[in-house]
């Protein structure tokens, strides 16, 4: 069981997990990168927005992830992520951006 202290994004709190400290660590390094990669967007302009997009991100990873491991089960082919699936992903996240700014 082990134990993280978290402070980023103008909050600070602890959580415990059935994870080691290691591992933990681990995941909130990931995260921070993802949000540090978010901030440098302009338009984000408050910590709400950064963590929400944030969690936006990573959940397009891990579906996308699963997805090509279902398709790798079932024996078809996976295609490989090129600069024109990069560039629509940025516009796609351009546009959820816009998106919850106009919201908020």
């Amino acid at each position: 069981m082990g134990k993280l202290k978290i402070e980023m994004l103008g909050t600070s709190f602890t959580i415990q997990a059935n994870e080691d400290n290691e591992y933990l660590e681990k995941l909130l390094g990931y995260y921070k990168r993802i949000t540090e990669d978010v901030n440098k967007i302009d338009s984000i302009k408050n910590p709400l927005q950064t963590a929400i997009l944030s969690g936006i991100m990573i959940c397009d990873e891990l579906y996308k992830e699963k997805q090509a491991k279902v398709a790798m089960e079932n024996g078809e082919n996976v295609p490989v992520e090129n600069d024109m699936d990069t560039m629509e992903i940025e516009r796609r996240t351009q546009n959820m951006i816009e998106k919850i700014n106009k919201v908020l």
